[in-house]
């Protein structure tokens, strides 16, 4: 039990960094090497297929669906947002197409990598004791 708390812990800190971190990368008018060689679609992907998978590993008795989903979407959509106000950043709604494909990323690759017999443990990482 006390280590399913710390699991769970640890995945909520590392959720609330990461959300913080894409935070900043979306609205910085500062360029950082390796985000900025990425393509733009490609980083959002990234960014929230991770998110995604920090977002279901941090609520393990819920499963992944609309609870976990649409937090993440409105999120990416509060991004956008804010960047129309910014004069260095460009909003753009295909940005949350991204966003969302990067969701479907994770949604549908997590059940195939915790089908493979050596990557089992993901599948337990994200059940409750």
């Amino acid at each position: 039990m006390a280590d399913t708390h710390r699991r769970i812990v640890f995945f909520r800190a590392a959720l609330v960094a990461a959300v913080v971190l894409v935070f900043h990368l979306a609205t910085t008018e500062r360029a950082y090497p390796g985000v900025e060689q990425l393509h733009d679609k490609v980083s959002h992907i990234l960014a929230f297929a991770t998110l995604a998978l920090l977002a279901d590993f941090s609520f393990p008795a819920s499963r992944f669906g609309p609870g976990k989903i649409v937090p993440l979407l409105a999120y990416g959509v509060l991004i956008e947002l804010v960047q129309y106000f910014l004069p260095y950043r460009e909003a753009s709604w295909l940005d949350v197409v991204g966003d969302g494909a990067g969701i479907a990323v994770y949604a549908i690759g997590f059940p195939v990598l915790a089908s493979v017999p050596a990557l089992h443990r993901l599948r337990e990482l994200r059940r409750t004791e």
